[in-house]
């Protein structure tokens, strides 16, 4: 089912008072941190942001959700505040689902939603599938959900982020980061995703960026940048969609990234025919971070959505009263 929305219904209060707090969990080669709204026993929602992004992602869009929800937005390994994976370590989609697999465990949630938004709804579309009996529902935020590759182009990738990876091994004792002025590096930023607002780039390089003598460096690992060596093809990645147990709804924003990240027609038409036939696709006017910059417009869509599941924790509840 696919519909268009060109205007949405006005939340129908403010935006709510959320009690939020720093999470850190501990994991073998450092920590993953986060920040996590709403109370303890609040439903359980984990939030997983684009490439290079952080959890600051989705500041604005957590406050328009209802307040009674548990709300964790992580800085993915390699982002943010979190610990940059070791030496030696590549970066990719299942070493992500890993990472997800282990805040769960910390928190030990049995079963929760996942909002995902560009690449981290790859990851979050990859977890539903590996771990179904987890999952109550899955947004995907201008997210293709998985991001099938054909297979020449799959052993190019293996080799050439191998290739990457080396290299940059060879350098890295002569290796300095680049130190930046606050408002330099919110040019860069912004240089790389013009699609930014202002008030959204600054958002970001509250974990995108630490102060150093001098200025601010990224804090984000340079090794996210190489080629992705764990790609798929379009028969696993059906495959996987398949095993998704959760309602899922898909969000694609008119100006994003369909427009900015557009995939092989054969593999999309593929992907796009299976998520149609029994998920709900939206479109909505806006750019690739609309849930950044613009909040308003899917907030009401994701609430309605995901209050339409209903959660175990609250079957569980309702049965022992």
């Amino acid at each position: 089912m696919i519909q268009t929305l060109r205007g949405v219904r006005h939340l129908t209060t403010a935006a709510m008072k959320h009690r939020v707090s720093e999470f850190h969990v501990p994991v073998p080669w450092g920590e993953i941190r986060g920040r996590i709204w709403g109370p303890d026993n609040g439903r359980p929602v984990l939030c997983i942001h684009g490439w290079s992004d952080n959890s600051g992602s989705f500041n604005n869009l957590i406050p328009l959700l209802p307040s009674d929800w548990r709300c964790l937005a992580i800085d993915l390994p390699g982002h943010g505040f979190s610990s940059h994976r070791p030496a030696g370590v590549f970066y990719g989609f299942p070493y992500y689902v890993a990472d997800m697999r282990r805040v769960i465990e910390a928190l030990q949630w049995n079963r929760f939603s996942i909002i995902g938004h560009s690449m981290g709804g790859n990851v979050a579309g990859m977890f539903s599938a590996l771990y179904p009996e987890m999952v109550e529902a899955l947004v995907l935020l201008d997210s293709y959900g998985f991001l099938p590759a054909h297979m020449e182009k799959i052993n190019r990738n293996l080799r050439k982020g191998m290739d990457e990876m080396i290299e940059y091994e060879k350098k890295m004792t002569e290796r300095k980061e680049r130190i930046y002025t606050y408002e330099a590096a919110k040019e860069r930023l912004k240089e790389a995703n013009p699609s930014l607002s202002d008030q959204s780039v600054q958002i970001l390089l509250e974990r995108g960026v630490k102060q150093v003598d001098g200025g601010v460096v990224f804090s984000r690992d340079i090794r996210i940048n190489f080629t992705n060596i764990a790609r798929i093809d379009l028969d696993q990645s059906l495959c996987l969609l398949a095993q998704i147990k959760a309602k899922v709804l898909v969000l694609w924003a008119s100006q994003g990234l369909l427009k900015i990240f557009p995939q092989p027609e054969d593999l999309f038409e593929g992907l796009k025919k299976a998520l149609e036939t029994r998920n709900t696709i939206v479109k909505v006017e806006g750019d690739h971070h609309i849930h950044l910059n613009n909040a308003s417009v899917v907030a009401p869509i994701i609430t309605d959505f995901l209050q339409s599941v209903t959660p175990q924790h609250t079957i569980n509840q309702a049965a022992k009263l």
